[in-house]
């Protein structure tokens, strides 16, 4: 059956297609609650997911700004209303949650409903749920990751090589990509550098360098951008590289589990076009991956999958155990990474950094490429570089690390005991710099003034939380009276102990033995 309903819009966007109508023109359709409608009007269409109301106008469909947007329509406007059929990709999913292998054309066919939102958030978290439980093969990543990159749009150059640089993830502070794009510009490779903002860490990539300079590009601007200066550093959220990414993405956040990270980086690779990638992995307290074993089996599968997509991959297995550098937060960061360029930064950030480059260099055929990205942050050639790309992309090239505001209320946590820092729980720091405002309020996060081999005495500052509010910056203050951030103890045993707990008094009498 099909219907004729007037437009009327939400105002408001929920991230998918989704429409509200009436309990009688639901029943006269067929349809109930959180299944799908298609709209017609004129050459458009959409599908969106139902819900139902009561005392709704019979003749009206209230339409979301994704609704709307897709076909086109204003107020008042008559589409043409009628059920969908279900997707013949919901089957694949049971199919999947029983413990099937899927095919090349099953996982297509699972990709493109989830681009066209034939597949609502509920489908989507059985399809990421079964892959958790079960894993995902080598075929299947790299179907997934083929799929994701022909159901997107993609990046052209026109020229190769093209490098690339990923992180997995998962340890604060991580603002290697910063120091990393301008050296191997500088070096006169293309490098497209698409990145994320923070879902749970004190800053994305997106964060720290939206500090500098604009990173809401287009692809025509990347292109650009890219062809002018060598590289660039954009925010790939609105990008439409691999939709079906982000939409799996946003159903994997709230249960903080990624079992499709394989496809997810190698697809996000494909489509801006690169031909040789670096990929981070880090190990440790609080990083993503937890063991060298577990960091070596996903390095192999990413390395295959990426054969198979026509790239060559390197994998870096890195110490994860404590934040990269001293800084956690955007503005910090972005401080931390001119200093880094400027041949003042941490030794450990520019270390790592040169490492990561030079991995990339030598899968590129050059060797020496870790003293080459030395030089080039020596000579201020990455330095210079990274202006280029700052101005290119709307910045302020004379930028200096003391131009960039932090946050003017701080406190400072400082050591108990005197020792040796022993460990330093990255949770704990990305908690604090959250609690104070980051990545939201670019100004707020952590600064660590020792790291794990560092003596220290009583009395000495372990870390400075900064905040552009105070009720953030108390937040953060009354989280820290109750989580250790930076442990000391003294050189040995003791300070692998990180915390007694003891039994609590009984809340009952003790028997009395007679």
């Amino acid at each position: 059956m099909t219907t004729l309903l007037r437009v009327k819009h939400l105002g408001f966007s929920s991230g998918s297609p989704l429409v509200v109508i009436d309990g009688s023109v639901a029943e006269a359709l067929g349809v109930r609650a959180h299944d799908r409608l298609l709209l017609r009007f004129g050459s458009g269409e959409a599908v969106a997911v139902v819900n139902v109301a009561r005392n709704l106008p019979a003749d009206a469909i209230l339409v979301n700004e994704e609704v709307a947007q897709a076909l086109g329509v204003r107020d008042g406007d008559a589409v043409e209303v009628s059920a969908a059929p279900p997707p013949r990709s919901a089957r694949y999913i049971r199919d999947l949650l029983r413990g099937a292998w899927l095919g090349a054309g099953e996982v297509r066919a699972i990709v493109e409903d989830i681009v066209r939102d034939m597949l609502d958030e509920v489908e989507i978290a059985a399809l990421v749920a079964a892959v958790s439980q079960r894993g995902l093969s080598v075929e299947e990543a790299y179907y997934f990751a083929r799929a994701m990159v022909e159901t997107g749009e993609r990046l052209e150059l026109g020229v190769e090589p093209v490098a690339d640089k990923h992180s997995i993830g998962g340890v604060p502070g991580d603002k290697t990509t910063l120091l990393v794009v301008p050296i191997v510009a500088s070096l006169g490779y293309r490098i497209p550098k698409t990145s994320s903002r923070a879902i749970t860490s004190p800053a994305g990539t997106a964060d720290r360098a939206e500090v500098l300079m604009s990173v809401n590009l287009t692809l025509d601007e990347i292109r650009e951008i890219v062809l002018k200066v060598g590289g660039c550093i954009a925010w790939g959220g609105a990008l439409r590289l691999a939709p079906a990414d982000d939409k799996i993405i946003r159903v994997e956040h709230p249960l903080s589990i990624d079992p499709l990270l394989v496809p997810s980086i190698m697809a996000k690779k494909a489509a801006v076009g690169a031909t040789h990638v670096v990929i981070d992995i880090p190990v440790g307290r609080g990083a993503k991956v937890g063991t060298v074993a577990e960091a070596e089996r996903l390095a192999r599968m990413l390395i295959e999958v990426g054969r198979r997509l026509g790239m060559k991959v390197a994998c870096a297995i890195t110490h994860g155990d404590q934040p990269v550098g001293r800084a956690a937060g955007p503005a910090l960061e972005a401080r931390e990474a001119l200093r880094a360029l400027m041949g003042e930064g941490p030794p450990d950030l520019v270390d790592k950094a040169a490492s990561l480059v030079g991995i990339l260099l030598e899968i590129l055929g050059v060797e020496g490429g870790k003293q080459m990205a030395l030089e080039a942050l020596r000579s201020g050639r990455a330095l210079a570089k990274m202006r280029e790309i700052i101005e290119a992309q709307g910045g302020d090239p004379r930028v200096k690390p003391e131009d960039v505001p932090v946050g003017d209320k701080r406190f400072t946590v400082r050591a108990e005991r005197d020792g040796v820092v022993a460990w330093v729980d990255n949770a704990v720091i990305a908690t604090a710099a959250r609690l104070a405002g980051a990545p939201k309020d670019k100004g707020a996060g952590v600064e660590l003034h020792a790291k794990v081999g560092d003596a220290v005495r009583r009395g000495d500052p372990l870390l400075t939380v900064y905040s552009e509010h105070s009720s953030k910056l108390r937040a953060a203050e009354e989280y820290l009276e109750s989580a250790t951030a930076v442990g000391v103890g003294k050189p040995g045993l003791e300070a692998l102990v990180k915390k007694v707990l003891e039994p609590a008094p009984p809340a009952y009498p003790l028997a009395v033995e007679r």
